[in-house]
């Protein structure tokens, strides 16, 4: 028999607790899928910063 993999040894763990809790760990994962995707797409992109700076004069924000 092969070894059990991590997501074997996971569930084997998760069927064990009651659905409440099962919720919670799923909650849990669903929150790591996001945060692994917002560290996929990298720091913030500005290379538009300071594109407007020759309007600073002529306008204000109110």
């Amino acid at each position: 028999m092969p070894a059990m993999t991590i997501t074997d040894y996971i569930i084997e763990k998760l069927n064990t607790l009651p659905d409440t809790k099962q919720r919670e760990v799923l909650n849990f994962v669903e929150a790591l899928v996001v945060q692994g995707r917002l560290e996929q797409q990298g720091p913030l992109q500005q290379e538009w910063a300071g594109a407007l700076k020759d309007f600073r004069d002529k306008y204000t924000s109110l």
